[in-house]
């Protein structure tokens, strides 16, 4: 199975030897790719609509993975028992609706060892939500595929400490598996903000509060790009070059 850059880099996060529920399965792609690589031994394709699930079990037909995939309709983890996967994926909806599904996930969550999260959108509720909940990030990665940039985590069951705002939106540098890619994703972010702020100030507005709330915005994009860990220099130059 041949998978999108986003959809392999979250497959490379899980971990070898684990089983798998993955949440919003749509196509089925990810768990078919994974057991079919022999990187889990089983898993579990979820979906809340009809359709989806459909597709997927019919992919999975097709790669006649029936006695190791199983689909099941579901609103987020809701379906799925306590120690039926080492492993949870969501990926691909808004940081509000995966805080939803984790609180959903409540029954059963004690027995799952890892979470793969890949919030669309306000990243920072996520982060926040499992900081409170008894969740620490091991691993940050971010991907550009066709022009947009994902980023994802790692996270297990432990303690951390609820981080600077900056550390909640764009995540911790140490942390970073590709620490080029996320320079690129700040600084393209960076130039979003410099031309909203341009516009403000071409329009009189300089001193609202829109203005103001830009401008912190862009002070923690530059505090986060100064914590860039040292020796990451080459790696960064790499990635310019590309």
């Amino acid at each position: 199975m041949q998978l999108s850059k986003r959809m392999d880099r979250l497959a490379s996060m899980v971990t070898e030897g684990s089983s798998l529920a993955d949440v919003g399965t749509d196509h089925g792609y990810i768990p078919i790719a994974l057991v079919q690589t022999g990187k889990v031994s089983r898993a579990i394709a979820m979906d809340i609509n009809k359709g989806p699930l459909e597709r997927a079990a019919l992919h999975i037909r097709e790669q006649h993975l029936e006695d190791r995939i199983t689909t099941r309709l579901s609103d987020g983890m809701t379906a799925l028992k306590e120690g039926e996967a080492d492993t949870v994926l969501i990926a691909g909806m808004g940081g509000a609706l995966t805080v939803h599904i984790l609180e959903g996930g409540a029954h059963c969550l004690a027995s799952v060892k890892e979470l793969i999260l890949q919030p669309q959108s306000e990243i920072w509720l996520v982060r926040e939500w499992l900081c409170e909940h008894g969740y620490k990030i091991t691993d940050e990665d971010i991907v550009l595929d066709e022009g947009k940039y994902y980023p994802m985590m790692r996270v297990e069951h432990g303690s951390m400490k609820l981080p600077a705002k900056g550390e909640l939106e764009y995540g911790n540098p140490a942390l970073q598996r590709s620490i080029g890619v996320w320079s690129a994703y700040l600084r393209a972010e960076q130039g979003k903000t410099d031309v909203i702020l341009k516009t403000l100030v071409d329009n009189g507005q300089e001193k609202s509060d829109r203005y103001v709330e830009i401008l912190d915005k862009r002070s923690r994009m530059v505090d986060m790009l100064n914590r860039i860990p040292a020796g990451c220099g080459q790696e960064m130059k790499e990635y310019e070059m590309q």
